[in-house]
């Protein structure tokens, strides 16, 4: 089918003002399914498990009927659709159509609840939406899929600082450039297939957003030399043998897609500006993957690369293959792909691939800070906060040798908690634990001089004046304990355990 059909067999959005209403009055919405359903059922549709939902809307209200249109994708007699939305409208528009008296949709849209309590909308490919109907597996080339936890976590993970402009790489159904208009002026939404944008726009109208400046094109082709505030982006990262799926096959060779993009995105960036991705990359033989990813952060740019996962390569090739519906294509078909997904790793070193979020700030330092780590634990989102709060620290830390550090003042974080780790009926513990309960939810093993530091640190004394004391309290020289301590008061810095006292330093 060619690039005008598909875009043709779109819905028009130029009424969806009047379907967003029909929606509201029948709190089609994010808290609306979770009443109507019940828990259970509600978390059994996340899992692609209609069969609950089914049940639970079996009766006449709208709500029902709008459940079982457009998240169940069953049909529904005209006279129960027509009492739940603009009907007419909607057969007009395409957003749902007629067969032999039935009712059915054309297009996924699924209530998706934004972080200042909105009501939005999602719109995708029948049976493309993550957690949908039929799932996003065995769905063919050009497809355009909703939202999944891929795409929470990086909502979830972007700074949300006001900015004038800002740049959704790889739209596909709008969610992140749904979440920039929010706080940037200018949204510009850019994908390789025309009908993403379709989508996207779809999405932004049918949740009362303003409009994007859509383009089509691969990576930051269709911006030239535009440089933005913020770029946001969860690319066709997977690490596949061809490109078999725009959605998430990069067409490049290997991790070579997501290294291009951070690689460019440092001449993308406006001074101070946020590039923030999902990515995977090789594990290969030979070579310390933290320095392969170094090798990838731009000139001029800091960057803190945090590794979520990592799996060898047989876990992986299973997991996209299951993901493209090739494990129902027959036992020697599936064989044969799966034997070249293992030549293609074979064939590039690789031993596992790691996935993980990226996230650059064009700082402009000489000496700029590149934190990577791995860190599979639970995380608390939304951590766009963290996220700037981060590079603010590198910032500070930065302009701040051992005696200027040791002269400023420090304040423990609120949510930081003290564990002490021994043996029952011990006089002393053999470790102190300082953990965040908020954030990364990080832990620290600290020494006796950094719980008594931490602990003391209400913004009233230098950390120098309160070295001098613990000095005085533990019999030890005030001068050798002022010459050891900065690195891990630095260290309980860029971790967030402590702050400095002055809020512009923060």
């Amino acid at each position: 089918m060619s690039t005008t059909s598909l875009l043709a067999s779109l819905p028009v959005p130029d009424r969806a003002a009047r379907l967003r209403a029909a929606l509201l009055a029948a709190d089609f919405t994010a808290d609306g399914l979770l009443e109507r359903l019940g828990a259970a059922a509600y978390a059994a549709l996340a899992r692609s498990e209609t069969v609950p939902a089914l049940r639970a809307t079996g009766g006449d209200d709208p709500i029902d009927t709008l459940v079982r249109l457009f998240l169940l994708q069953r049909s529904v007699p005209s006279q129960r659709a027509r009492a739940a939305l603009p009907l007419d409208e909607a057969l007009a528009d395409g957003w749902v159509r007629e067969e032999g008296g039935e009712i059915r949709a054309t297009v996924d849209v699924r209530p998706y609840g934004g972080p200042e309590g909105q009501d939005w909308f999602i719109v995708s490919d029948l049976g493309c939406a993550v957690g949908g109907a039929g799932g996003a597996s065995g769905h063919g080339e050009g497809v355009v899929l909703g939202v999944g936890g891929a795409s929470t976590t990086l909502a979830g993970i972007t700074v949300r600082t006001p900015v004038a402009s800002a740049l959704d790489l790889g739209t596909g159904s709008g969610i992140q450039a749904l979440h920039a208009t929010r706080h940037a002026t200018r949204v510009t939404a850019t994908d390789l297939n025309p009908r993403a944008l379709g989508f996207t726009r779809l999405t932004l109208a049918l949740s009362g957003a303003p409009e994007a400046d859509l383009r089509t094109g691969s990576l930051f082709a269709p911006v030239e030399s535009e440089t933005y505030d913020l770029i946001v982006s969860n690319p066709p990262f997977v690490i596949s043998p061809g490109a078999r799926l725009t959605y998430r096959d990069g067409g490049m060779g290997g991790d070579d897609l997501c290294r291009t993009l951070v690689q460019q995105a440092g001449d993308r960036l406006n001074p101070g500006g946020y590039a923030q991705f999902l990515a995977n990359w090789q594990h290969v033989d030979g070579e310390e993957w933290q320095d392969r990813l170094r090798s990838w952060v731009p000139r001029g740019c800091d960057a803190w690369i945090v590794q979520r996962e990592v799996q060898d390569i047989t876990q992986y090739a299973e997991l996209w293959l299951r993901d493209a519906g090739d494990h129902r294509a027959g036992r020697q078909a599936y064989e044969e792909r799966y034997a070249a997904w293992l030549d293609e790793f074979e064939a590039r070193g690789t031993k596992a691939v790691g996935f993980g979020w990226i996230t650059l700030r064009k700082s402009g330092a000489e000496d700029p800070s590149i934190v990577i780590e791995e860190w599979p634990h639970p995380v608390e989102q939304p951590l766009g906060e963290t996220v700037r709060a981060h590079f603010a620290r590198q910032d500070y830390l930065r302009s701040r040798d051992d005696a200027a550090l040791l002269g400023d003042h420090f304040v423990l974080a609120p949510e930081v908690t003290q564990e002490q780790v021994g043996l029952p009926g011990a006089e002393d513990p053999e470790h102190v634990v300082l953990r965040q309960n908020r954030g990364m939810r990080r832990a620290t093993k600290v020494d006796a001089v950094g719980a008594g530091f931490a602990g003391v640190c209400d913004g009233t004394l230098s950390a120098g004046r309160i070295l001098d004391a613990i000095a005085q309290l533990m019999g030890e020289d005030p001068v050798l304990l002022r010459d050891r301590t900065p690195q891990a008061i630095r260290l309980l810095v860029e971790e967030g355990f402590l702050a400095p006292a002055d809020p512009l330093t923060r």
